[in-house]
């Protein structure tokens, strides 16, 4: 079976962003950028693509959703460089930190290696999509992000890997940890709330209550908001709990909306064009181009070459 990886391209970057020191030929912090190399190198080799998807957020990429929410993903704390190299202002990084983005995407414009991104579209719902298109239908599915918001994606042909946390998981694992299958996912973690994203849940009602007072979310089938409140209003038990989701059947399917991926929230012209960017995609690598920039930053090229083998592999692979 073949296998396309399909990166969470912010998810990734930040987290070299925040922890990596590298400092550029010119003497700025450029440690998300290096980072996010090695990282894709690692990647490379431990999971063996023969084909990657790189998927961004686009610009207003939350608009849809703030405007369904007022809150959603409000109040997050400003991302900071690490600290061993924290001698900017804060416009100084802020400045910096699109340069290190915009340095990753002329670097990924050189490898075989496609990129995704969409005005007024999440990563996420890009995911989503290229998870479900047809192209891929009968090859493995690799989603890296450290995002819980995947949990609802894995199936028999998808997997998630989280870095951070150093785990694999498939749908087997959703399963045996939460009690609660992929399909119903979403549904479950909009009872619960989602604090990373500042969606409050239904107060007191967390994923092991879900899963133990309703039994049914183990199964592989979608259960419906409409059906969770006729089983809420049917229990003859006095627990709190089924009269909690009740009062706030329109809180749940508030962030059901805004949660699920399982409908990617893009239009049909957006569709379109990622499937032309699929489908068309040329598999062609500049290695010339990539030493004489990693040159310019003052990154080593002596420790690529598991990238490097990589890409020219697509590259035979895919010659047309």
């Amino acid at each position: 079976m073949k296998r396309v990886m399909i990166i969470d391209a912010l998810n990734l970057f930040l987290r070299s962003y925040i922890v990596n020191p590298t400092i550029s030929k010119d003497g700025r912090p450029m440690g998300g950028a290096a980072g996010f190399l090695k990282s894709l190198q690692k990647l490379c080799r431990d999971i063996k693509p023969d084909a990657v998807v790189i998927a961004w957020d686009g610009r207003g990429g939350s608009r849809k959703r703030k405007i369904k929410n007022k809150n959603y993903k409000a109040g997050r704390s400003p991302i900071r460089l690490n600290r061993e190299v924290r001698t900017l202002s804060e416009d100084e990084e802020k400045e910096n930190k699109i340069w290190q983005m915009h340095r990753i995407f002329e670097y990924l414009n050189l490898f075989p290696v496609i990129q995704l991104v969409a005005d007024e579209v999440e990563a996420d719902d890009v995911i989503s999509y290229v998870g479900q298109y047809t192209s891929f239908r009968d090859w493995q599915k690799v989603i890296v992000s450290s995002d819980k918001d995947f949990f609802q994606l894995l199936d028999d042909k998808t997997v998630l890997h989280r870095p951070i946390q150093k785990k694999y998981l498939n749908k087997n694992s959703i399963l045996e940890e939460y009690g609660i299958h992929p399909t119903n996912f979403a549904l479950a973690r909009a009872i619960a709330g989602d604090r990373s994203d500042n969606l409050a849940g239904v107060g007191g009602v967390g994923l092991k209550t879900i899963s133990k007072r309703f039994p049914f979310f183990v199964e592989e089938r979608d259960v419906t908001i409409p059906e969770l409140i006729t089983f809420c209003e049917n229990q003859e038990s006095k627990a709190k709990v089924f009269n909690t989701i009740c009062d706030n059947e329109e809180l749940v399917s508030e962030n059901y909306s805004l949660m699920q991926l399982y409908s990617p929230s893009m239009s049909i012209q957006t569709k379109e064009r990622i499937n032309w960017a699929i489908d068309n995609f040329e598999h062609l690598f500049n290695k010339t181009e990539m030493d004489l920039m990693m040159v310019e930053d003052g990154i080593s090229q002596n420790s690529w070459m598991d990238l490097i083998t990589t890409f020219k592999s697509f590259c035979l692979r895919n010659k047309k």
